[in-house]
């Protein structure tokens, strides 16, 4: 028993080596400027693309020199070979960004005619996006609902944004979820803009479950809360929720009381994502090890920098052919310390006194046969014993 528990310990110990930890966005800022990596993509990896947010203290985008922006993977420096952005707004080139539009429409979203403001604030924003931009828009309540798949053409977004109508209850990480579901098969910069006025109370999911179902291009998640953070019970909001959201995928967080603010913020983020670099660089740990990467972005004009880690995948991780030799001596290691202590254990059984014992004990007894029935000719039965 004590040899099958430590072949068992052995072999846990080596599956959970190759577990990564979830990865962690971590702006950095001094002074005026802030540095965030807004998403990393190493769906091709190990050719890996990460974007980049500069923006200063009011959160809108800051121009810098491409060349002065330092990416270092695990501590290496290592060399772009394609660098893009800026934006229009700071001289530079476009990234086309798509953005999924995740709108709170559950019934407190009447009072005070939040509803209307929502609307006005996205419509606001879609009538800003740039040529091979793209918005989508996904309502809840109790329920979630694809009001207009990704597209770019505006009128549409903007019919489909004046067709929402408030219903019951939330389920904002359903919603989510689903917004995620829906960019999956995006590429380059995507992101979610998600807003809300309440607690949700009919999600299925969570905020960690959201995270963990970012996938491999990656996403970013900015949030809204639009209302009283002070407020109690179900107007109240779940500021705790909402900023783990934004921390963990490279997003932001805000709120809003009123209208104006909201359409700020709204506008806001969108100019912060169409100003954002991205950087692409190849691995030089170019194996799907399941090892996570340490990423840090540096800004040598202003000495600031921001980390983040990722995870390059591999549930079967990749060896290099000049590894096999070692695996596979390591996997026979692995078997003889599986099966020698069994053969240990089944040897000592054989040749222990009370194995023998237990041998004896199951050995068949005698039974008492009768070797035909009574006749009636009065003739005793005999009686064999085996």
């Amino acid at each position: 028993m004590l040899a099958r528990k430590w072949s068992s310990f052995l072999l846990l110990s080596i599956l959970f080596a190759w577990v990564g930890l979830q990865p962690c966005s971590q702006a950095a800022a001094q002074g005026d400027i802030q540095v965030r990596i807004t998403q990393v993509d190493n769906s091709q990896f190990p050719r890996v693309t990460v974007y980049v947010s500069v923006t200063n203290a009011a959160g809108e985008p800051v121009g810098v020199d491409p060349a002065t922006i330092q990416i270092f993977e695990n501590g290496e420096a290592v060399a772009p070979v394609d660098m893009r952005g800026g934006g229009e707004l700071l001289g530079g080139e476009s990234i086309p960004v798509t953005t999924m539009l995740v709108m709170d429409i559950s019934g407190s979203m009447e009072k005070n005619d939040k509803i209307g403001a929502a609307k006005e604030a996205a419509r606001s924003y879609v009538n800003a996006i740039r040529s091979g931009d793209q918005v989508g828009i996904i309502s809840y309540d109790t329920h979630v609902y694809t009001v207009q798949p990704v597209t770019s053409d505006i009128p549409t977004l903007v019919t489909a944004i004046d067709g929402l109508q408030t219903g019951s209850d939330t389920a904002m990480y359903n919603a989510l979820m689903e917004a995620e579901m829906a960019l999956e098969n995006v590429t380059d910069r995507k992101a979610i803009i998600v807003l809300t006025d309440g607690m949700d109370n009919q999600s299925i999911y969570n905020a960690e479950d959201v995270v963990n179902g970012i996938g491999e291009s990656g996403l970013s998640i900015s949030a809204i809360g639009f209302g009283d953070i002070n407020a109690a019970g179900q107007e109240g909001l779940d500021e705790e929720g909402l900023k783990f959201l934004a921390e963990m995928s490279g997003g932001q967080y805000a709120f809003a009381t009123d209208a104006q603010t909201l359409n700020t913020l709204y506008h806001q983020y969108g100019q912060s994502l169409q100003s954002e670099y991205a950087i692409t660089y190849i691995s030089p740990a170019t194996l799907r090890d399941g090892i996570n990467r340490q990423l840090t972005v540096s800004l040598t004009e202003v000495g600031v920098l921001a980390e983040e880690a990722y995870n390059p995948g591999g549930v079967l991780p990749e060896v290099s052919s000049s590894s096999w030799p070692l695996f596979g001596g390591i996997l026979v290691v692995l078997l003889v310390l599986l099966v020698v202590p069994l053969a240990i254990n089944r040897i000592v059984q054989a040749f222990s006194p009370a194995s023998s014992g237990d041998r004896a004990s199951k050995r068949p007894k005698g039974r008492i046969k009768m070797d035909r029935p009574p006749m009636e000719s009065g003739k005793r039965p005999r009686v064999k014993l085996k």
